[in-house]
């Protein structure tokens, strides 16, 4: 098939949609199928659409259902659709999903998100990422990084918060990785660097080098007011490296409801908390490292590759092919 992939985010970018359209891409031609990955849909000629974000997307996912009302669509929901668009732009949400014969979700709780109707056409693929074994945490300080664009649905600033006054003989340091999406943004990331010596934000690095710092760091940490499934903690449980996460229903639906790295969102005194005492307690640390050591099999590369294989075998047994 030729496959026209949608994703906001523009080829350069190093976005999580761009590297989620990216790979999904692979996998597709993996699968035998020619793919095109563009921002947008004029008409062209596809014999199937997936578009990543419903509301983002609306346009190209209705233009392509005007033109092949018969020929398969999928559409991908994000954390944004899932968590705001679907409630403050709910009619051109839905009609995306409306039109898809496929809804793809990339956590397990993502289905709470969808009105009862459009459950049955949920297809939940977990984001995958390569493992890497080798680690070598920093010996002179406790590292915590946060590895995501500043804007308001990341929370970015919550980590710098959390660190400021910590007892003398703590060790933490936070290093943060992404780019600022508004100057204010970037005003605020740089003026907690200048008052706050346990925070530095280094602003956007490649993906090669946010692995070694992944290999480098002892925690991730991911405050997040809301995602569709973050594709930091797939890269940070592949990596070995134990997450702490605001209790959002996206990271409960990767890691669990019984994780033992969760604090309540927003709240940077109890993300304090579970960072002192992932620094200080030995058993503590243990139990995050076992806890995701036992999700890995979830992020696996084979794993999504079957989940998209699978879609496409639902789309064809429907006669959308």
């Amino acid at each position: 098939m030729n496959v026209w992939l949608v994703t906001p985010a523009p080829r350069g970018s190093l976005a999580g949609n761009r590297a989620s359209a990216n790979r999904w891409a692979t996998i597709l031609r993996r699968l035998g199928h020619r793919v095109r990955v563009s921002t947008d849909y004029q008409g062209q000629a596809a014999d199937m659409m997936v578009a990543l974000h419903a509301w983002r997307s609306a346009d190209a996912i209705a233009r392509y259902a005007s033109t092949y009302p018969h020929r398969p669509l999928v559409v991908v929901l994000t954390g944004t659709d899932a968590y705001r668009y679907i409630h403050s732009h709910r009619e051109t949400t839905l009609a995306s999903l409306e039109a898809a014969d496929r809804i793809v979700g990339l956590h397990p709780l993502v289905g709470n998100a969808l009105p009862e109707r459009l459950r049955d056409r949920l297809r939940v693929i977990v984001q995958s990422a390569r493992p890497l074994e080798r680690r070598k945490p920093a010996r002179r300080s406790f590292r915590v990084c946060f590895a995501g664009h500043l804007r308001e649905e990341k929370d970015p600033l919550r980590p710098a918060l959390a660190v400021r006054d910590l007892p003398p003989d703590s060790r933490i340091r936070v290093d943060a990785y992404g780019r600022a999406h508004s100057e204010d943004w970037a005003s605020a990331a740089r003026q907690e660097t200048r008052i706050n010596p346990r925070y530095r934000w280094h602003g956007e690095i490649s993906h090669s080098e946010l692995r070694r710092i992944y290999s480098r760091s002892h925690l991730l940490v991911l405050p997040s007011l809301m995602e569709g499934g973050a594709n930091v903690i797939s890269e940070a449980v592949m990596a070995r490296l134990p997450v702490v996460a605001s209790d959002i229903e996206g990271s409960v639906g990767l890691l669990g409801e019984d994780y033992p790295g969760y604090y309540p969102v927003q709240d940077a005194g109890a993300l304090r908390e579970r960072l002192l005492r992932a620094e200080a307690d030995r058993g503590y640390y243990a139990a995050l490292v076992e806890a995701c050591a036992a999700r890995r099999s979830l992020f696996n590369p084979q794993q999504e590759q079957a989940g998209w294989q699978g879609v496409l075998a639902d789309v064809e047994a429907r006669g959308a092919i």
